[in-house]
Order: structure tokens, then sequence, then C-alpha cells
């Protein structure tokens, strides 16, 4: 691939960026959904994209209307093989970004504050997940296999896609291989590009329905602003400093500081998975590899917190600007969502349609149904915004639950993203496209586990997660609210 190729596939990205900035200013529709720039710029590029303006060039190009040009936009679209490789790319790389720097910049919380802020998240994350192995699981079992004839881990490809998303189908593709089904990462990555537009469409309706019901405690249905604030621009009493200048930029310009940093941290985070990567190789990947399928970003995020750590001793000047390090964050968040979204394969639905349908529809109502029903239980405050994350997480993989955080929550009011962050410090390293995800048709198809003691244990994960998000934490809030509550009963007196 030539530099030159790169650069022009950037180029046509921030083209892109700039194109679905005007449609959600003219657009009225996007702006009564909430939909972020990227997202629509995500479905104009899918649009001009092999799957869709491809399948049309294909039926120009049969009955042989401009052949030449047809054939050429069947193979890539309209942006051409070559730059859609690119595209293709960039969500692996750029997630790692967005994770890096979640906790630079800001005051790292003591162990109990990030039990109390996390614990919810954490137990319903853990209790999503571990439900779709069971859902998926049982499927398989009972309905997949006798009458598809699909083998029995195919139960595992709900988590693997939704979860999972299109980077974990991906690198999963030798384990399929080893198991001979080939066409299991087929439908993965089917589910993947599922998961991620249901999670998407699925998700902005949920936020529109808790705007209406005052379910929100940002966005508000009734007050949705003036015409420039919904169609996302501030108005010019209003602006305010997106950054703030730290270091003279005759030394070095403060932006190049900050992402300095967030390379380093990076860095540190695939030094880590090397290492334990090598780990692997050495003592027992002759038995079971898994680590090798670990994707990096949550073990960039890890990095990230060993540079804060650093910078919370050493940086007397205090010269880490938190929101520089948030604006290139959001950058990289809509560069990835507008080059996933372009680069989603439609075809692998076409395949296997009825196993297909089977667990994509049931993995939808189970997460539909967590969020609606034990979302606001396991919730002890802004149950919305926080589980809407989750939510989209459990759809589309981690960057889709950041997208709809930052619908309902624009501007960090509620404790919505330092839940889910600190939660994906325990999260991530287990399930979508962590040790969990890794090893669940490993353990399923080996015969000291199989289909179901693997069901049995994710069965008794979930009730785990269950009881401790819904009795324990509940418990635990209830006397807190209650101390709370007598002791200013008792200043009052």
């Amino acid at each position: 691939m030539s530099a030159d190729t790169v650069g022009l596939a950037l180029l046509l990205l921030g083209g892109l960026l700039l194109v679905s900035k005007l449609v959600r200013v003219k657009w009225k529709l996007s702006q009564k959904l909430y939909l972020p720039s990227s997202i629509i710029g995500g479905g104009i590029a899918l649009l001009l994209g092999p799957d869709i303006l491809g399948w049309f060039a294909g039926l120009l190009a049969d009955r042989g209307i401009a052949e030449g040009f047809a054939e050429r936009v069947q193979e890539g679209g309209l942006f051409g093989t070559d730059i859609m490789s690119v595209w293709a790319e960039l969500p692996g790389l750029l997630i790692s970004v967005v994770f890096a720097s979640l906790f630079l910049g800001k005051r790292l919380p003591k162990l109990k504050e990030t039990v109390d802020l996390a614990g919810p998240n954490l137990a319903f994350g853990v209790t999503v997940a571990s439900g779709q192995y069971v859902i998926g699981l049982l499927l398989a079992i009972f309905v997949l296999v006798p009458l598809f004839n699909v083998p029995v881990f195919s139960g595992a490809l709900i988590e693997i896609g939704f979860l999972g998303g299109h980077g974990t189908a991906a690198g999963l593709g030798s384990t399929f291989d080893q198991v001979e089904w080939v066409e299991g990462q087929d439908l993965a990555l089917g589910l993947a590009t599922v998961g991620l537009l249901s999670g998407v469409i699925i998700g902005i309706i949920l936020i529109n329905w808790g705007a209406r019901r005052n379910k929100t405690h940002v966005i508000d249905a009734d007050n949705r602003g003036t015409a420039n604030e919904q169609a996302g621009l501030v108005e010019r009493e209003n602006r305010t400093a997106g950054s703030t200048m730290t270091i003279h930029p005759s030394s070095m310009d403060p932006l190049t500081l900050h992402f300095g940093l967030i390379a380093v941290a990076v860095i540190i985070g695939q030094l880590i998975l090397s290492g334990l990567q090598w780990l692997e190789q050495a003592v027992w990947a002759e038995s079971i590899e898994v680590l090798a399928y670990v994707p990096l970003f949550p073990l960039a995020m890890i990095g990230g917190i060993v540079v804060q750590m650093f910078i919370d001793r050493f940086d007397k000047n205090h010269l880490v600007d938190e929101r520089s390090i948030e604006r290139i964050q959001g950058f990289s968040l809509d560069v990835l969502i507008i080059a996933a979204m372009a680069t989603l394969s439609l075809q692998a639905i076409a395949d296997n349609i009825g196993v297909f349908a089977i667990l994509a529809i049931s993995g939808i109502v189970w997460c539909v149904f967590a969020f609606l029903f034990l979302a606001p239980r396991m919730m002890p405050n802004y149950w919305f915004e926080r589980g809407i994350g989750e939510f989209g997480q459990s759809m589309g993989v981690t960057a889709t639950g950041m997208v709809l955080m930052r619908v309902v929550d624009p501007e960090v009011k509620t404790p919505a993203y330092p839940a889910f962050g600190y939660k994906q410090l325990v999260f991530e390293p287990f399930f979508g496209g962590g040790l969990v995800t890794a090893a669940a048709i490993p353990l399923i198809v080996s015969p000291l586990v199989g289909a179901w003691g693997f069901l049995a244990i994710m069965a008794v994960t979930m009730v785990a997660a269950l009881f401790f998000g819904l009795v324990v934490l509940r418990r635990r809030y209830r006397k807190a609210a209650q101390a709370v509550a007598g002791a200013k009963e008792g200043a009052s007196v």
C-alpha cells in the first residue's frame, strides 16, 4: 500500500466528515434523531461502497451498461479497493488511541471510588455478555444443530460478533480454520455488521424514547435548544475554549505533547500485550492459545493509567490538559466510526441466513430486554446514560457504546463516561475480544469442558453478576443513601 493511497484515504474521510456535518446542519430528521455526523458520514460511505453501490454496478455490468466503470465500482465501490483496505485498518488502530486517552489528564480515583462508580456497570456488562453465551449455546444445542447441522460452538457467535465486533471476528479466523468451520467467521462478521447497525439505530430510537419520557438527565425532548444547537453548532456567545495552552509553541505545539503522551500509553499497552503473549507461547500455547487473540485497546487503557500515574507523581507544572486529550480522543472516535461503517461487509448476511437470523434476533432481543428491564434496577443513578453505553457495547463493540453516550451526554455531565471506562479495566480483558471470547470456541470443542460445561460456566457467571448487581450493590447503595439522609437530618436539627 503506497503512502499516496494512505494519504488519499485519510483525505477522503475528512471530506466525508465535512459532507456529513453539512447534512446534519440541513437535515432536520438527523437533528431529531440526535445522529452524530460521523454516523451520517459512515452511512453515506456504506451506500457508496461495494456492497450497495457495487451491487447496483454489477446489475449494470450484467446488462452491458458502462461495463468498465461498473466492474471497477462493483469490486471496490466508488472509492476503490485500495482506499477501502486502508479504511478497514483504521478502527483497530484508533480504538487503542481512544482507550489510551480515557484516563489521561484526569485524577486517578481511589479503589473505593472505582468500585462504587464502576461496580453496577461491571455487573450489568458481565450479565449481558455471559447471557449472550447462555442464549446462544441453548439455541445451538436445541435448535441450530438439529435443524441446520452446524457445529455446537455456533452458539458463541453472538458474543463474538456483537461484543467482539469485526476486529475480533477477523482475528479468530485461524480458530475457525482449526475447528474446520470457515463459514463461522463469515457469520461472525455478519453478526458484527448487524450488531453495529442495529446497535446504533435501536440506540438512537431508545435515546429519543428516553428523552420524551424524561428518562435522560442531560438531553430533553421538550427543550431542544436553538436551531443552531439542534444542528450541532455552538452560538458565538456560548463558545468556550476547546483546550488550554500548557506549553509555549516555540518549544513544541501543545497538541504534539498530548499526542506523544497518548502514543507512549499505546506503546506501553503493546509491550504488556506482547509480554503476555510471549509468556503464553513459552508456557501453555500448545495446550490452548488465548492471549494471541486479545486486542490491544484494553492494554492501551492500562498504559494510559500507567502514564497518568507518572503524571500525578511528577507533573508539578500541570502541563497535561484534559480538554486537549479529549480533542484527540474525539477526533479519533469520529474517524473510527466513519471508517468502521464504510467497511461493513453486508455480503456475509446472505450466507446461512437461517442460523444468522435466529442468532441475530435473539441477541438483539436479549440486549434490549437487559437495557429496559435490568439497567434501571442495577444502576444506582443516571441509569439511562450509563445503561445506553453498556447497551451499545453489547450490540456493536465498545466504540458504539461510546457513540451513544456521546449523543445522550455530549458534555460529560454524568458519571456515565468514567463508570464505563473504569468498568473496562476488568471487563475488556475477558469479554468483547478478551480471554473468554478467545477461549470460548477452543473450550467448547475440548473434551475437558465441552458445550454443556461452558454453558454451565457462563450460566453461573450470569447468575453471580445478577446477584451482585441486584442484591449486593443495591443493598450497599441503599445503606449509603440512608446514611447520607440521616446525616442531613441530624445537621438540620
